[in-house]
């Protein structure tokens, strides 16, 4: 044999060798793995507790839509001076409740009533000028025609009389402006209502529409809210509401009045409006939250907490056969249903869900599609009922 030959049967034995102890050492890792795999299978399991679980459900839905914001009332008005003057009287404060048409208090009338009769006397005066000239103008007319005078001086009678004339109109608008100044020293109330401020007190000098008082009508208020673009598409104008109001025991009736045609700059909410009958303990400022009836329809729901987004689209978990499910959903609305017989926010699932099936709520964390899970013994026992009743 030669030098050759036996290098080579050498580097043969070698790789006998080395494959026959690569095999045993894989053949000894999938052994360990197979007896892990084989030891540990229950230990992976979830056990999830009673509110974690939750069934899918067919309810007539109802969709309240949240609303908040303060009470203002419908009517409302600031009397404001006439004219500059000083205060002389007002005889209301806050709380008072007043009438329409009442006087409330007066202002000086002093300078008005010396303006009145400044502007009646030059009424007066352009009276007598008128007369004055209208006799002048029937002579020069009776003397035209005896021709003792030209017609260029009867034309000029005549344009003087036509001036006085114009003259007494203006004067006696002069004496009507003066007139209703004197009247605007009087302080009326112009509505049914209570003060609820007094901005001037007597001996105060005022100027032109400065505000002396605001009265508020507390039989008729509004609540003012802003509502999110998704939630006012299903409000209407008479839906049926109600409110906890601050410092009021019991909740107050309201209804949708009307909603703005545009939202709000910034926010992009629309402004809700709702009347709210006038009660006891009612005041303007009050802030009140409650929700409005928006309707209610046949539909597939879920707990709130069980609609996920971590992913590209919207899932819930489901349990099928003791493993957690993956399933894509096309949501809805959000409302308000009940599971477990206890009212709590709801989800209503468009499709990708089936009435019935069991879905984890947001308690149990993220759970990769395929973990094992151990139902709670009601939901165990209530899937094998079902189970036996299919079959």
């Amino acid at each position: 044999m030669t030098r050759r030959a036996r290098w080579a049967v050498a580097l043969l034995v070698a790789a006998l060798l080395a494959a026959a102890v690569g095999r045993g050492l894989w053949q000894r890792q999938a052994e360990r793995a197979a007896a892990s795999r084989a030891a540990a299978p229950a230990a992976a399991a979830l056990e999830l507790a009673p509110g974690d679980v939750a069934r899918a459900r067919e309810v007539d839905f109802a969709r309240p839509v949240p609303v908040s914001g303060g009470l203002v009332a419908v009517e409302s008005a600031i009397v404001k001076a006439k004219v500059a003057a000083e205060v002389r009287e007002l005889a209301v404060r806050e709380g008072d409740a007043v009438r329409r048409g009442q006087r409330i208090g007066r202002l000086d009338d002093t300078e008005v009533v010396w303006r009145l009769r400044q502007a009646e006397d030059q009424a007066a005066a352009a009276r007598a000028q008128l007369e004055i000239a209208e006799r002048t103008l029937a002579n020069n007319r009776a003397l035209v025609d005896q021709g003792f005078i030209s017609r260029n001086a009867l034309d000029t009678s005549i344009s003087s009389a036509a001036g006085a004339a114009a003259t007494l109109q203006a004067a006696r608008a002069a004496a009507e402006i003066a007139r209703k100044a004197v009247a605007d020293t009087a302080i009326v109330a112009p509505i049914d209502g209570i003060v609820a401020q007094r901005f001037a007190q007597p001996g105060e000098r005022v100027g032109v529409d400065a505000r002396l008082v605001e009265i508020v009508d507390l039989s008729r208020l509004e609540l003012a809210a802003a509502v999110p673009a998704e939630d006012a598409a299903a409000l209407a104008a008479g839906q049926p509401a109600r409110l906890e109001v601050d410092g009021l025991a019991t909740q107050v009736a309201a209804r949708v009045a009307r909603i703005a045609p545009s939202t709000q700059p910034g926010t992009r909410a629309v402004m809700v409006y709702l009347a709210v009958d006038g009660g006891p303990g009612l005041r303007q400022g009050l802030f009140a939250r409650g929700r409005v009836d928006a309707g209610s329809r046949r539909a597939l729901v879920v707990p709130q907490s069980a609609l996920r987004h971590d992913a590209a689209r919207p899932y819930v978990i489901v349990v099928e056969d003791g493993v957690a499910r993956h399933r894509s959903v096309e949501p809805g609305e959000r409302g308000e249903a009940v599971f477990d017989a206890a009212p709590e926010p709801a989800q209503v699932l468009r499709s990708g869900l089936a009435p019935g099936a069991l879905v984890l709520r947001g308690s149990t964390g993220a759970l990769r599609d395929g973990t094992p899970v151990v139902l709670p013994a009601a939901a165990a026992a209530a899937v094998a009922a079902a189970a036996s009743a299919a079959r």
